[in-house]
């Protein structure tokens, strides 16, 4: 096992719990290192077959929920905590009539949630389990994908070429543009997925609260009304923080919660989907170009007032100040979104805030937080058999980086497909019993 980044107990971000990123680690150690991004994830398992990616294009639905059980059970095996959320049917769907009545659609999802700490944790566990069945290589990143006949051979580094029968990319989203650049070097077709932008909102927790105690992260969808966009949802961090997060020479933001440690705020993204068509497709680009419009106008992560957004003004520190929502992103700058995120854009975000307000009162309030930018940064997915195999032969592409997940579970199972694929064809007969 090869990664860029670091060993697990050497990732320290100086910009975890709300303080400012130096932009000086590399590489990003929010981004990699053992456990890839998901490490400083706040830990969210969805044991659904509906949300986290886009799994059931390759395998059917039946399949997936008994993987996404089994990939639940290892995290339990190692640390992950036994309480699970969505079980209570009849207070879901009294909030899924709510939901509908404000235009908007929730989707219940069973979740577990570890929360930061815990999933370090868990991946320790995990490390440790692996160590010494497996040979891990930390701080090594990987140049190109070697290829033989048709047939994958190994990958090079800067120093050396290490060769094997089979090769799994999982480069994660951080590293999905390498991908990109490997795939066209070998000539390999890709389609374009949806880029994902928006603000991470944040607000006191008790407002969320019903919503959250229930679901913990709730998920609405919601088709705008003036453009039809569809605008949702997502990565909801009930009593938590919000953070920055570095893409090599850009900051966005996030959310994380911990199991234990918590704020009197409840944040989540809303995050507006468009999916390009020709001639562009560079929707990677395109999420960094409004990043880096955020970066050059505050230096970083913009900050506003929801009641300054509507009024057409930029909030100032003092205007934050007499805020009721005390701002867990200290380093935010107060400024103007408007002058960074399309009117398109905005005008879809404020549409689903004012919906949610209907669900949840008081999320549409003026003294509502909205950070930003927040881009998801889907990779172009490669063309992939039903075992996730690439069309170089055993050469297969899994998780968030290979555009065909975005999600710890469906990341996981996304392992477990190839791991099979691989099993099969070295002669190894698998039943249910097995751990893979």
């Amino acid at each position: 096992m090869l990664d860029r980044g670091l060993d697990i107990d050497r990732r320290v971000c100086p910009a975890s719990r709300g303080l400012e990123c130096t932009m000086t680690c590399n590489p990003c150690s929010i981004l990699y290192g053992w456990g890839g991004a998901g490490a400083f994830s706040d830990g969210k398992l969805h044991i659904s077959t509906e949300v986290g990616g886009w799994l059931s294009e390759y395998i059917d639905k039946s399949t997936l929920a008994e993987l996404a059980e089994k990939v639940d059970g290892v995290y339990l095996k190692f640390g992950a905590p036994d309480r699970l959320y969505g079980t209570d049917l009849d207070a879901i769907e009294e909030l899924s009539r709510r939901a509908a009545f404000a235009g908007l659609t929730l989707i219940p999802v069973k979740l577990r949630h570890m929360g930061t700490e815990k999933c370090l944790e868990v991946l320790r566990n995990m490390y440790t389990y692996l160590k010494d069945r497996v040979d891990i290589a930390t701080g090594l990143e990987v140049k190109h994908i070697l290829v033989d006949g048709g047939r994958v051979a190994g990958v090079s580094t800067d120093e050396s070429k290490i060769y094997g029968r089979y090769v799994v990319l999982a480069p994660g989203r951080s590293g999905s543009e390498w991908l990109v650049s490997e795939a066209r070097r070998l000539g390999l077709n890709m389609t374009s997925n949806p880029v994902d932008l928006g603000v991470r909102v944040e607000a006191p927790a008790a407002i969320m609260e019903e919503l959250t105690n229930i679901l913990y992260e709730p998920k609405f969808v919601y088709y705008s009304k003036q453009f039809d966009d569809k605008t949702r949802m997502f990565c909801v961090c009930p009593y938590g923080r919000v953070i920055t997060e570095r893409y090599e020479d850009i900051i966005t933001v996030n959310g994380e919660s911990y199991f234990d440690d918590k704020t009197k705020n409840t944040n989540f993204a809303i995050l507006v989907s468009t999916m390009f068509t020709e001639p562009f497709k560079e929707p990677i680009a395109y999420g960094k170009y409004i990043a880096r419009l955020a970066n050059i106008i505050s230096g970083g992560v913009i900050v506003q007032r929801l009641g300054d957004l509507r009024r057409g003004r930029r909030s100032t520190p003092e205007r934050i100040s007499r805020s009721i929502v005390e701002p867990t992103l200290r380093s935010a700058t107060p400024g103007d979104l408007s002058y960074v995120l399309p009117y398109r854009y905005l005008t879809d975000i404020v549409e689903m805030l004012d919906a949610l307000d209907r669900v949840a009162p008081g999320i549409a309030s003026d003294h509502t937080l909205l950070y930003g930018v927040e881009v998801k940064f889907y990779s172009s997915r490669l063309k992939l058999s039903n075992e996730l195999e690439t069309e170089i032969g055993n050469l297969y592409a899994v998780g968030d980086g290979a555009g065909v997940t975005r999600s710890l579970m469906q990341a996981s199972i996304s392992g477990i497909i190839a791991a099979r694929s691989i099993l099969r064809r070295e002669g190894y007969s698998l039943n249910r019993s097995q751990s893979v």
